[in-house]
């Protein structure tokens, strides 16, 4: 399969719609389908033999159609207005028991046309045999009306329910209304991201140069040729501070160039831009559905069905239509459909903001289990690059760091890098195979090699050069630790070097002489052991042990293929970010549960209340939205989310 395409679905009302167009397209062919209500659209991946068009039939056939969105929340709200402006005249003369007539005049444009996407959406639901949640609306509504219009029309005497039947459909418009405005505003980190893409973006080219000034925005991913500065990523990854750049080192685009002036080579343009990568992902999340949605999809499927039967039980055995009404109106469980996407935008848009990426659902299940963390040292607790750690006297580190400027090894660029100010020139350089390097400044013969500095012939001090730990680690670890986690320093390096970053960041258990293709091994031996096993790696050689793991994490500086083979991605280097991941993914999960909690507990608690006709109808609609509202407004509050940066 390797097609992947997102149809923007027009119609859909609640979970049963979404459910029912999902079957309908994964009964074609080489189709695997995810329908969100929350985000109005179907995630396809199709085999390269289906036809678009075949979807279309197939959503159509569901009684939905292919559109491109249309602004709900005003369509909405202008039904809203009228509802209200109906209702308020109509509850008083309902209460007061006065002018029928009037009441009948005002609850049928109220019923009828401010209603009118609930009993459509029920009607299509019919056409094809299946039962939503607008089915329970759109028959309570229409049965209070009807009812009260017969005895009105034909005399009957009994008594009516206009009032119950307008204000039912005003509450459950109002919690709509909510419910768009929230569902807009769970979408506002991903429509943020999208909006960073610099203007002129779309015209560059890998390989052409352009000019940052202080203050504008990187227009894309690219190499600094020019010129030092400061960049600030807070936008993209969460870290607060700017991170200083010269000339080599990579920026991303969409970041903030702060006060200098840059050269940059553009290196991905386009929809191979890390932002470009996020916002996918990030919306690919979304799109998906986590095991816990799963089972409420199932559960939706049959109950619907079931509360009509016991609805026309309660009337055919009570003999009261308020009662029955009732049951149908409280027993919509919108909030069934809202529990899982909505917290899923709302999480995965915070996560974005802080630059993490969750790739799918399915991943929050795993944070929550997860007890070993396994750390790569270097590049993840480390800086990844070798930097001079003790002191020299200015001049012998001028005329080291001139010589070594020369020179290409790892080493070398550490000594250049310490010097501050220009270096003088050197003339007459020399590789020396084995021992350093070597060459005249300002006419002395200096030699740099494992043995120290030597200037003409004497040794005037020796160079320590390592790579350091990064000053956020020690943080990282406690708060991992703080998580219940238990960290593990893997590393290919020599157990004397291990043992002390671990030291100096608080890991006990350290893994030390492990060559690349046996992290992975490492992290089955602990699997086997039975650990649930998380690995937070940046290299190439990371990716098996990120694939191998129960839950992977790429830091995000690192290579791409690192990246593809992870769960989670970290846009930051920062290992803090490793613990704002995990704690973002395990709160989104315990919101996901906890609006299914609502949703099912609300239902089954409500449902006999109202058979007994202990529930006005009127309230039951009350309360039917209020579930609705909260389960969104639960969901909101991950948007509050702090990081640990």
């Amino acid at each position: 399969m390797n097609q992947r395409l997102e149809l923007p679905i027009e119609g859909m009302t609640c979970a049963s719609c979404a459910a029912r167009i999902e079957k309908r397209l994964n009964r074609l062919d080489g189709v695997v389908a995810t329908v969100n209500f929350a985000t109005e659209a179907a995630t396809v991946r199709a085999a390269p033999e289906v036809d678009y068009a075949d979807l279309v039939r197939a959503v159509e056939a569901a009684g939905y159609r292919v559109a491109p969105r249309r602004d709900e929340l005003s369509s909405l709200t202008r039904r809203l207005a009228v509802a209200v402006a109906l209702a308020v005249p109509l509850v008083v003369l309902g209460m007061l028991g006065r002018a029928p007539w009037a009441q009948l005049a005002l609850a049928t444009p109220l019923v009828l046309w401010a209603g009118w996407p609930f009993h459509r959406a029920a009607a299509l639901g019919l056409r094809h045999a299946a039962a939503t949640m607008d089915t329970l609306v759109s028959l309570g509504t229409l049965a209070a009306w009807g009812w009260s219009t017969a005895v009105l029309a034909g005399g009957l005497g009994g008594h009516v329910y206009f009032e119950a039947s307008g204000v039912i459909v005003t509450l459950i418009l109002l919690g709509r209304v909510l419910e768009a405005r929230a569902k807009t505003r769970a979408g506002d980190a991903l429509r943020a991201l999208l909006e960073l893409e610099a203007e002129g973006a779309r015209d560059l080219r890998p390989g052409d140069r352009f000019v940052v000034g202080p203050g504008e925005r990187i227009a894309t991913d690219g190499v600094v040729e020019e010129g030092v500065s400061a960049v600030d990523n807070a936008l993209l990854t969460g870290e607060s501070l700017p991170v200083e750049v010269r000339p080599g080192d990579e920026v991303v685009g969409a970041t903030i160039n702060s006060y200098g002036r840059l050269v940059v080579r553009a290196t991905r343009v386009g929809a191979e831009t890390t932002l470009a990568q996020i916002v996918r992902l990030v919306a690919e999340a979304q799109g998906g559905k986590a095991p816990v949605q799963r089972l409420a999809d199932r559960v939706s499927a049959v109950f619907v069905p079931a509360v009509i039967a016991i609805a026309v039980a309660t009337f055919l055995v009570g003999g009261s239509l308020a009662a029955a009404i009732a049951v149908l109106i409280v027993a919509c469980p919108c909030a069934l459909g809202l529990a899982t996407p909505t917290a899923l935008m709302v999480g995965s848009g915070r996560g974005a903001q802080l630059g993490i990426v969750i790739r799918g659902p399915e991943i929050l299940e795993r944070t929550r289990r997860v007890g070993t963390i396994v750390l790569d040292k270097t590049g993840t607790v480390t800086e990844g690059k070798l930097q001079l750690v003790n002191e020299l006297p200015d001049e012998v580190l001028r005329l080291a760091a001139a010589v070594e400027s020369a020179s290409e090894h790892p080493v070398g660029r550490a000594v250049a890098a310490a010097a501050r100010g220009p270096l003088p020139p050197v003339s007459d350089f020399r590789n020396l195979p084995g021992r350093g390097v070597g060459g005249v400044v300002e006419g002395r013969r200096v030699v740099v090699d494992r043995d120290g500095v030597f200037v003409d012939g004497a040794r005037v001090g020796e160079l320590q050069v390592r790579d350091t730990v990064k000053p956020t680690s020690a943080r990282a670890v406690a708060e991992l630790k703080a998580l219940g986690l238990r960290p593990v320093l893997l590393t290919g390096d020599a157990r004397e070097a291990a043992e002390r970053v671990a030291a100096e960041v608080g890991i006990e258990r350290v893994v030390a002489g492990v060559l690349p293709d046996g992290k992975a091994a490492e992290v089955r031996r602990l699997q086997a052991a039975g650990e649930v096993v998380a690995v937070v790696g940046d290299g190439v050689n990371d990716a098996p042990a990120l694939a191998q793991a129960d839950l992977g994490i790429a830091i995000g500086t690192g290579a791409d293929v690192a990246i593809e083979a992870s769960d989670l991605t970290l846009v930051s280097g920062d290992l803090r970010a490793a613990v704002d991941a995990i704690r973002l993914a395990r709160r989104t999960l315990a919101t996901i549960r906890g609006n299914l909690f609502w949703a099912f507990a609300y239902n089954v608690a409500a449902i006999p209340v109202a058979a007994a006709g202990l529930l006005n109808p009127m309230v039951a609609a009350a309360a039917m939205a209020s579930s609705s509202v909260f389960v969104v407004g639960n969901s909101l509050r991950l948007r509050r989310f702090r990081s640990v940066r």
